[in-house]
């Protein structure tokens, strides 16, 4: 089920790990930004659009990682954007001959059975340096960075003000900076990627992370604190007293294994030998 969160904007969560899909209506249809997860769930989100009498016409994906790449046919066959890196990334993914198997592989237990791949990563890469998408809607600011994952981009609806923020600002999980890839320093990278949030908060009125709970304006600013909290008492090797990190909520204590496996790998990465290769 969809619930609006601003005029013209709609959110669709996904059951396992609250994933939120963002719906923007545009004139003639709408764009509709990371919209996995499962088959059925998708084509409840199907459903929904069709009720609500508008087609889709563009989609965007955040980032390459495999719950915001995902599709279903019921969407249609319409441009789906994302930035350049992201999109790079996805086609050299696809180019593996056993590309489905290594992302299956990946999936969670629960319902890697249920997630469709025919239609995963096909995505468009808006040119370097795109300030807006393409579409006939409301004006949608790209705001692209580094930090959680290569090809990261945040979007805000300017004439509503809601910022789509990808895997940051979550309520639920701790910050993730893109510790597995070739990134000189994520860490410095995803504290510039919450400046840059930090930059535009005057002008949101919501946020919507691509896990967990939508925020208003007040929490936005709180996220972004909280965040930058978690993010500098890594770099300075201090504990983070984050309450994400041992999660009250039940299902997700394995937010607190994130958050061990990010100190390893930063232990890994101060080492000569431990850069990523």
């Amino acid at each position: 089920m969809m619930t609006q969160v601003a005029d013209g904007v709609f959110v669709h969560q996904s059951e396992l790990i609250q994933n939120n899909a963002v719906v923007v209506q545009g004139r003639d249809g709408v764009l509709l930004v990371d919209p996995g997860l499962t088959g059925g769930e998708m084509a409840c989100l199907a459903d929904d659009l069709r009720a609500l009498g508008r087609p889709v016409v563009a989609g965007f994906a955040t980032h390459p990682d495999w719950d915001h790449v995902l599709w279903h046919s019921e969407f249609g066959e319409v441009p789906r954007y994302g930035t350049a890196r992201c999109a790079a990334f996805m086609e050299d993914l696809r180019s593996k001959a056993d590309w489905k198997t290594g992302v299956t592989e990946g999936l969670p237990e629960e319902i890697a059975d249920e997630i469709p791949l025919d239609l995963f990563g096909l995505i468009t890469g808006l040119p370097t340096g795109t300030t807006h998408l393409p579409w006939d809607g409301p004006k949608v600011r790209v705001v692209e960075h580094e930090g959680h994952a290569q090809g990261h981009a945040a979007l805000l609806v300017e004439e509503r003000g809601v910022l789509v923020a990808g895997d940051m600002l979550s309520d639920v999980l701790v910050p993730m900076p893109d510790l597995y890839g070739d990134a000189a320093d994520p860490l410095d990278d995803y504290l510039a990627g919450l400046r840059l949030f930090a930059d535009v908060a005057d002008d949101v009125t919501v946020v919507v992370p691509g896990h967990g709970a939508v925020g208003g304006a007040d929490e936005l600013h709180a996220r972004i604190d909280q965040d930058r909290a978690y993010v500098q008492a890594l770099r300075d090797g201090q504990d983070p007293s984050d309450p994400r990190v041992v999660s009250a909520k039940p299902g997700w204590e394995w937010v607190s294994d994130i958050h061990t496996g990010q100190l390893q790998r930063l232990a890994q990465r101060s080492q000569p030998d431990g850069t990523p290769g």
